[in-house]
């Protein structure tokens, strides 16, 4: 089987219209490893590249708001929680992915700032809440209307119809995942 000529593979679109770093990167593999298909490279290194960008928005658009990534994670996780915006430390875990003796480390730090606080389960003598308190709604909802603003920046180069289908490509790859 003859692989296929450089030509035949790679999306170049430099000098086209605008080609990038991961076209030129691509070539160089293709040249060297004839041997290899590089197409996942088309993708999932555009896939790093993006993700690099929107992690830098996201921690950008926390800090101003004098707030760690996880810190927003866990009050977040509380305030799409719904009135009142409280969830056990388990379920708090399970929406973060985080062990429970993390998430008691960060209620207790979160707690100290008065972002939230620990209530008692009013189903459960033995259980507690974790509540969002007034001060903490205020800070993740002004934190995730800057963090939308960003990610409407980094998407604004797509037209609505091109987002809706990018949507729908990630959710099938991130399904055959389990997520």
């Amino acid at each position: 089987m003859t692989a296929p000529q450089p030509a035949d593979r790679v999306d170049d679109r430099s000098g086209v219209d605008g080609g990038d770093e991961v076209d030129r990167i691509a070539r160089a593999w293709q040249r060297e490893r004839p041997d290899l298909d590089v197409d996942p490279l088309q993708v999932l290194s555009r896939v790093t590249r993006l993700s690099w960008h929107l992690d830098l928005a996201r921690r950008q658009a926390f800090a101003e708001h004098g707030l760690e990534t996880w810190e927003f994670d866990v009050l977040a996780a509380l305030r799409r929680s719904g009135p009142p915006y409280s969830l056990s430390p388990g379920s708090l875990g399970a929406e973060t992915l985080v062990t429970s003796g993390t998430m008691t480390n960060r209620v207790d730090r979160l707690e100290e700032r008065g972002l939230v606080r620990r209530a008692p389960d009013p189903t459960d003598r033995r259980g507690v809440r974790v509540e969002l308190t007034v001060s903490g709604r205020a800070v993740v909802d002004a934190a995730m209307g800057d963090l939308l603003d960003r990610e409407q920046a980094l998407l604004s180069v797509l037209d609505p119809a091109d987002r809706a289908a990018l949507a729908g490509l990630l959710r099938t790859l991130v399904r055959a995942f389990g997520d």
